[in-house]
């Protein structure tokens, strides 16, 4: 029945679609135009399918909460790892909050290959917008999905009394980097599920890289106490970078590497969409 319903929202915004789109534009303004109208009306395609079925944010709390409530007082005992001054409950936060927008959008492949399975897929690709936009706008609304996330664990923090810095520009940074985050891990997901094609394989997958990303960053313990061998993964790891911002706009502190850490994440998440864009025609093959 859900995806019965799925499927009747999405059909009815590709309508949505052909009609901001209109015939191919002559001029790149008109392209720009066209493309960036598909890219939201593909988004608000994806945040339909949320509406539709809201019991999903009740099941997102579960995972942050046994990390935060669980594992986050047990270690905080040991004080065994260095965390700047705060508690390790806080120190995780930031952590946390990007393990958990990581964990939702690199299983949103999963979404494509069950569009191509319905059909949905290939009238998507039919129309005359770019197929660009379509890779955009679906990780533009896995990004607006993850907000859930931000709203779940700030609500966390607050009830355990974290050591949060509660500005608005903290928040409203850590909300920009997580949009961002979810997008590359999305896109990502959308490459995986255009080589692999099945839900079974790209399952398997899934799971197999998302502990290891999640391990070989500092979403738990700094980057100078891991291994030599470990802080090379952690350098070339993305998640390792969404870390770094989160944990400097929701902590406080000098950030004396955000542009960096701003150059690194926006730079693999345009590659990622480029790579995504041209695979994406094959996953219906």
């Amino acid at each position: 029945m859900k995806c019965a319903r799925c499927a009747a929202v999405s059909n009815a915004s590709i309508k949505n679609v052909a009609t901001l789109a209109g015939p191919e534009p002559s001029v790149p303004r008109g392209k720009i135009s066209a493309y960036l109208a598909a890219s939201l009306v593909v988004a608000e395609m994806e945040i339909r399918k949320l509406r539709h079925d809201p019991t999903e944010l009740f099941t997102r709390a579960v995972q942050p909460a046994l990390w935060l409530l669980v594992f986050g007082q047990a270690f905080s005992r040991i004080r065994a790892i260095p965390t700047g001054g705060v508690s390790y409950q806080t120190f995780m936060t930031p952590g946390i909050l990007a393990q958990s927008m990581m964990f939702i959008a690199i299983f949103y492949g999963l979404s494509i290959i069950w569009d191509r399975d319905q059909g949905i897929l290939q009238k998507l690709l039919a129309m005359p917008v770019p197929r660009t936009a379509f890779v955009t706008g679906k990780a533009l609304g896995a990004g607006i999905r993850a907000l859930a996330q931000v709203a779940i664990i700030l609500f966390l923090a607050l009830v355990l009394r974290l050591e949060i810095r509660w500005s608005v520009k903290a928040v409203a940074f850590s909300i920009l980097t997580v949009m961002v985050g979810a997008m590359f891990f999305a896109t990502l997901s959308m490459v995986l599920a255009a080589l692999v094609k099945t839900r079974e394989r790209f399952m398997g997958i899934g799971q197999v890289i998302t502990m290891p990303l999640f391990f070989a960053s500092n979403a738990l313990y700094p980057i100078a106490i891991m291994p030599a061998w470990l802080q090379v993964l952690a350098t070339i790891n993305p998640l390792s970078y969404i870390v770094e911002l989160l944990r400097g706009y929701l902590l406080g502190g000098a950030m004396p590497r955000a542009g960096h850490d701003w150059l690194v994440l926006l730079g693999v998440t345009v590659i990622i969409q480029v790579i995504a864009a041209r695979l994406y025609p094959r996953i219906v093959t």
